[in-house]
Order: structure tokens, then C-alpha cells, then sequence
């Protein structure tokens, strides 16, 4: 077993161009990974902790996963932006390309919001419990928007305007979660609040959105989303540190070491600045909080440091295989997997659907209820991951 995976791993290092930082795939590769490991448990209600999102203020490893994804799209946002101006390419041409780009994630998340029908249900109506109530927000709509405002900074400013906006997005967003007022239906006011149901982007997402569109549709006094409307304006930070990220990996003049140092230095003293901003600001994933922002990027530098000594500088290289595959069709793999789970969900076999009994049935007998639902998680990531590979033998890859 050893021998064949060495043999699979070492066809597929041995591929990859030369001079290309393998750290940067493998580090979008796990990403992807546990995003979708941490999507599909058994059963929501046998998810270990680390598995699972904080309840509120706090995090857990699971936390620091959309956030990572973000800051791996700024990352590949200077690396290609810079290759395009170097080469003189018009800024409203890119523009266009990113606005292009940015829509088709904003249009796949709504698919996937819209790609489930309760076959169980004989007074289920898709048009009602679906189109005319769309999730708006989601992942892969804060990706987009995210996306095509950090192309429009990159464009437009330069590394000290980026900072600026960097710090500017995180500062102002404080700012009105802390010192704008808002008012219920009752006209009771508030201000300064960071609840469930009750903060500044809750009232925002209500008000725009109203609560049908809403992933948390029955909080109270306001529906919201945990992808909400003004909470994706600190994300765009997180981007941002992506790009200042790529440009110093991009930078020829600096060694590897010495950016790899660099790297982890920045990356603990954001660790820390947002851990303790977060002692008056909290670190919250759902309002995406300016300390929770801060916190994030210094992990995904601390842990981007790591790949790069071990992978890059120590040559141990040959285990990353498999996140390669997964991070070269990342888009594909979330679509993917989320079409598959909504199928698993939509077919009924006896009294309850084919997830359902595929968990009761198999997994909770054999493992349990706690480890049958994780094994159902990894057993459902390694059969998505099989198409991956069959695709990337074949060398398809689907780019947004």
C-alpha cells in the first residue's frame, strides 16, 4: 500500500512545473478538503467539537476555514494580476474578466441554493420553499463579491492604497457594528449589540433581504445570514492580505527562507492582535468581526510558513499529493459535493432519505454515533475525491 501510494504521489509532484510553489496548492488543496469533510457529517447532531462552528463569539479549527479560502483567493489574485499588468494587459479588460468571474460564483451558489426538491414530502413546493424563498448570500456569493473588490483595489491602488483599504474596511467596520443605531419593528433602539438575532448586520440583512432569504430566518428580533450583506465588507481585508501575501511570495529579490520567515512573524503577531482585539471586539465567524478577520489571516500565514519550510525548503513533498488534486479543481470539488449531498438528501428509501439510512444503517452500527458520523463525513470526501482524481488524470480542470 505504502509502495503504491509513493509511486501515485511521485507521478503526480513530478508533473507540476518547475519553479512553482507547492506549498501555495497544497495549502488550497486542505482547505477544500476540510470544507467539504466539515459540510457533511452523518448527522448534524453527532459532530465532534473541532468539527463544528463556535456557537457564537469564539472559534474552532472548522472557523478558520472559509476564512483560509478567502485569503488563497487574494494569494492568486496578485500572482495572476501581477503576471497581466507585467505583461500590459488593459486594467478594463480585467476588470471585465473578474466582474465576468465574480457573477458566475455569485450564480453557482444560487443553483445550489436552489437544487433541492423533498421527494418525501407529497405538499412539498419547490417554488415556494426554494425560488420564492432563495438564500441570496452564501459562500461562493461572498467569494465572488469578495473577489471582484479585491480586483478593483489591486487595479486601482497601489501597495500603500491597498493597506489603507485593508485597514480602512476593518477600522470602519468596528465602527458601525459599534456606534450606529438601529431600531426594531417596535422602535425599540439599539446600538453597540453583537447577538444572535440582534447586531447592526442582522438589521441590514433584514431589511434588505428580509427573513425568508435568510439562512437564519426565524432569529429574532432580526433574520440573518452568517454570509450577510455588510459582514462581506471585512472579508474583503482578509483578500487583501492574500495579495501582500502573493507579492512577497512573487518577489524574486527575497529568498525563500526570508519570506517564509517573514511569513510566520506577520502571522503570530496577527494571531495575537486579533485574539486580543477580540477581548473588546469579539472574534465572531458569523459577523465576521474586523478581530475575527485579523485572527484568521495570521493562522493562514502561520500555517501557509509551515507548508512552505516543510514542502518548498525541506523537499518533503510526496504526502501533499492528494491535496494537489483537490486544490487544482477546488470550484469544482465544492460544486461537486454539494450537488451530491442534495441528491443523498433528496431520495427517499424507507422512511427517511438515502443519507439518512446510509448513516443509519451502515455507519451508526458499525462506529457508533460520534465516529459513524465522521466516518460517513470521510467516506463521503474520498468518493468526491475519486472523481477528482479521475479528472485530474485526464487533465480536466474547470475554471471558473
Amino acid at each position: 500500500m505504502i509502495k503504491l501510494f509513493s509511486g501515485y504521489a511521485r507521478n503526480i509532484i513530478e508533473q507540476l512545473p518547475p519553479g512553482r510553489l507547492l506549498a501555495l496548492d497544497v495549502f488550497r488543496g486542505i482547505t477544500i478538503a476540510a470544507m467539504i469533510l466539515v459540510n457533511n457529517p452523518g448527522s448534524w447532531s453527532y459532530v465532534y467539537g473541532p468539527m463544528a462552528h463556535a456557537q457564537w463569539h469564539g472559534w474552532t479549527i472548522t472557523d478558520l476555514i472559509f476564512p483560509f479560502f478567502i485569503f488563497i483567493a487574494g494569494v492568486s489574485v496578485a500572482i495572476v494580476m501581477n503576471r497581466e499588468l507585467a505583461k500590459g494587459t488593459d486594467k478594463k479588460y480585467l476588470l471585465k474578466h473578474a466582474l465576468i468571474r465574480a457573477s458566475k460564483l455569485f450564480a453557482l451558489g444560487l443553483f445550489l441554493a436552489l437544487f433541492y426538491y423533498n421527494f418525501t414530502d407529497p405538499e412539498f413546493s419547490w417554488l415556494d420553499a426554494r425560488l420564492f424563498s432563495i438564500r441570496v448570500m452564501g459562500v461562493l456569493q461572498r467569494i465572488g463579491l469578495v473577489y471582484f473588490a479585491t480586483v478593483v483595489i489591486v487595479l486601482y491602488w497601489g501597495n500603500i492604497g491597498r493597506a489603507v483599504w485593508a485597514v480602512a474596511l476593518l477600522l470602519g467596520y468596528w465602527a458601525l457594528l459599534m456606534l450606529v443605531p438601529y431600531s426594531d419593528a417596535s422602535g425599540i433602539q439599539y446600538v453597540g449589540l453583537l447577538e444572535f438575532g440582534n447586531s447592526l448586520p442582522a438589521y441590514v440583512d433584514n431589511l434588505l433581504l428580509t427573513g425568508k432569504h435568510l439562512y437564519y430566518a426565524s432569529a429574532e428580533p432580526f433574520a440573518f445570514d452568517p454570509e450577510g450583506i455588510i459582514s462581506t465588507v471585512p472579508a474583503i481585508s482578509g483578500c487583501l492580505a492574500g495579495v501582500f501575501t502573493g507579492n512577497l511570495l512573487t518577489n524574486k529579490d527575497t529568498s525563500l527562507t526570508a519570506k517564509t520567515k517573514k511569513m510566520l512573524v506577520i502571522g503570530l503577531v496577527c494571531a495575537i492582535a486579533g485574539e486580543l482585539w477580540g477581548l473588546v471586539f469579539p472574534v465572531n465567524k458569523a459577523l465576521w468581526t474586523s478581530s475575527f478577520v485579523l485572527m484568521t489571516t495570521g493562522w493562514a500565514l502561520i500555517i501557509l510558513a509551515a507548508l512552505t519550510w516543510l514542502i518548498d525548503i525541506r523537499g518533503k513533498k510526496y504526502w501533499s499529493a492528494p491535496f494537489v488534486v483537490c486544490g487544482a479543481n477546488a470550484i469544482f470539488f465544492f460544486m461537486f459535493s454539494g450537488v451530491v449531498a442534495r441528491i443523498l438528501l433528496m431520495i427517499p428509501v424507507a422512511d427517511t432519505t438515502l443519507k439518512g439510512w446510509l448513516f443509519s444503517q451502515v455507519f451508526q452500527p458499525a462506529f457508533g454515533n460520534f465516529n459513524g458520523s465522521l466516518m460517513f463525513a470521510i467516506s463521503f470526501m474520498f468518493a468526491c475525491y475519486w472523481v477528482l482524481d479521475y479528472l485530474y488524470r485526464r487533465k480536466i480542470f474547470f475554471k471558473v
